[in-house]
């Protein structure tokens, strides 16, 4: 409903446009106009840099988003403090379960990872989902914090879960791989380490 003078109020359509539509009116919008401008500079950026994500090497790849990863972990662990988790091995544990249908142990023994973290051995595919995983779990718990409310241990942990599920089923839907079954990598300390090497040795 809009105003639409002397206090009286009409009923009008209102739409949601996908991000291909976004994209379509902004490249089409005349760019005099300053929030069409903004809108092809950012697809223009994220055009380039998905461009430059496909030139990437595998490796470079799986550091990438592993930093990704890291980042967005500390976030989530903020976030989840702040909604009242305590026990964060569990609520950690929850996403996991959600998204290989086992815990991070489990995971270690399936893949034969010894002592080594599942995300320090996951490939970029296996990294992403993961990244999706703790994203979506982030903005459902500080949606829940916009509005002052602090959700607890039960439901905070619950809610990770529900979301790791999410991904999976969209995995099994588009007919991808699940991540316990995807190989392990080569562990990605080894490789930062490797890289660090050459880059001192070009140093020098």
């Amino acid at each position: 409903m809009v105003d639409v003078g002397s206090g009286s109020q009409r009923e009008i359509l209102d739409y949601k446009l996908s991000r291909y539509s976004c994209y379509l009116i902004a490249q089409n919008g005349d760019p005099t106009k300053e929030p069409v401008a903004l809108a092809q500079t950012y697809f223009e950026m994220q055009t380039r840099k998905q461009e430059l994500y496909e030139q990437l090497p595998e490796v470079s790849k799986r550091l990438m988003i592993r930093g990704e990863v890291t980042t967005h972990n500390k976030r989530l662990a903020e976030t989840a403090k702040k909604s009242g988790v305590t026990r964060f091995g569990t609520f950690n544990d929850a996403g996991y379960r959600g998204l290989y249908g086992m815990t991070h142990k489990s995971i270690q023994v399936k893949k034969g990872l010894g002592k080594d973290k599942v995300l320090d051995r996951a490939g970029a595919t296996e990294l992403a989902a993961n990244l999706f995983r703790i994203t979506q779990t982030d903005e459902q718990l500080k949606k829940h914090l916009d509005v002052g409310k602090v959700i607890g241990d039960r439901s905070a942990t619950s809610t990770h879960f529900k979301i790791g599920g999410k991904v999976r089923q969209t995995i099994k839907d588009i007919g991808g791989t699940l991540p316990e079954h995807l190989k392990p990598e080569e562990d990605i300390g080894h490789i930062q380490k490797r890289l660090n090497a050459q880059e001192n040795k070009k140093i020098q």
